[in-house]
C-alpha cells in the first residue's frame, strides 16, 4: 500500500503507471474487501486490508504483496470483476492501496459505477488482449500510458484501443465525475442563483 493517499480531483485525461495483474474470473467484492471490514467509520484504513483473505491464503505470494508491485497503479483483471454485493468499500479499498485505473474483460455494473464515482476509470479489452497484458506482466515490468481523450493505452512494446462508456469518458475529461470540485468551481453561479430566490438570502458568513 502507498504511504500516503491523495484522492483524484477534477479533470482526468491521462493516467500513467505500472501494471499489476490479478488473474481469475468472477472476483467478487467480498474477496476485494472482506465483510468484517465494512464496520469501519471511514475508508482511510481499507487499503491495507484489500484482498486480505486471499493474501493470507497465498502467504506473501499474492500480487498485492510482491515487492515488485508495490508502486503499481493500473490493475489488470479478467471477466466480471467486482461482482457480488454492491459494497462501495471495494473500490475505496483499491484506490487507497494505490489503484488509479482498472483494465479488464468486463465489470459488474454496480462496481463499475462505484469506481467512476470516486475517480477510477474502468476500461475493457477483449480476452485475448487482457491475456497478452497479463502474460507480459508475468515476465517483466509493464508501464502503461493511458490517454482518455483517445481511449488508448501504450507502452514501449504494446498498444491497445481501450473501450469505456462514452458517458464515463466525457465525465472524466470534463471533471463532472467529481461533484464536489464542480460545485466549488461554480461557487459564484450558485451564489447568484441563490440570491435570486425570493425566500432565501445567501450569506457565506452566516454562523449557525
Amino acid at each position: 500500500m502507498k504511504s500516503e493517499f491523495t484522492p483524484p480531483i477534477g479533470k482526468i485525461s491521462n493516467i500513467n503507471g505500472q501494471c499489476i495483474s490479478l488473474i481469475g474470473n468472477d472476483i467478487d467484492t467480498d474477496r476485494i474487501i472482506p465483510a468484517r471490514f465494512l464496520k469501519c467509520v471511514n475508508f482511510d484504513s481499507l487499503g491495507e486490508s484489500v484482498f486480505e483473505d486471499d493474501r493470507k491464503t497465498l502467504k506473501g505470494r499474492h500480487p498485492f504483496d510482491l515487492e515488485e508491485n508495490k508502486n503499481s497503479s493500473i490493475l489488470i483483471v479478467n471477466s466480471n470483476f467486482g461482482c457480488g454485493s454492491s459494497r462501495e468499500h471495494a473500490p475505496q479499498a483499491l484506490i487507497r492501496w494505490g489503484i488509479k485505473a482498472i483494465i479488464g474483460e468486463s465489470f459488474a455494473d454496480i462496481f463499475y459505477n462505484n469506481c467512476i464515482a470516486i475517480g477510477i476509470p474502468c476500461f475493457t479489452l477483449p480476452k485475448k488482449s487482457i491475456e497478452e497484458i497479463q502474460n507480459y506482466c508475468d515476465n517483466q515490468f509493464l508501464f502503461l500510458e493511458i490517454d482518455l481523450e483517445n481511449s488508448l493505452a501504450k507502452s514501449k512494446d504494446l498498444n491497445f484501443n481501450l473501450e469505456i462508456k462514452e458517458s464515463s469518458r466525457k465525465m472524466f475529461l470534463s471533471g463532472e465525475w467529481d461533484a464536489t470540485s464542480t460545485l466549488m468551481e461554480n461557487e459564484n453561479l450558485i451564489e447568484n442563483k441563490f440570491n435570486q430566490l425570493p425566500y432565501i438570502k445567501f450569506n457565506t458568513h452566516l454562523a449557525i
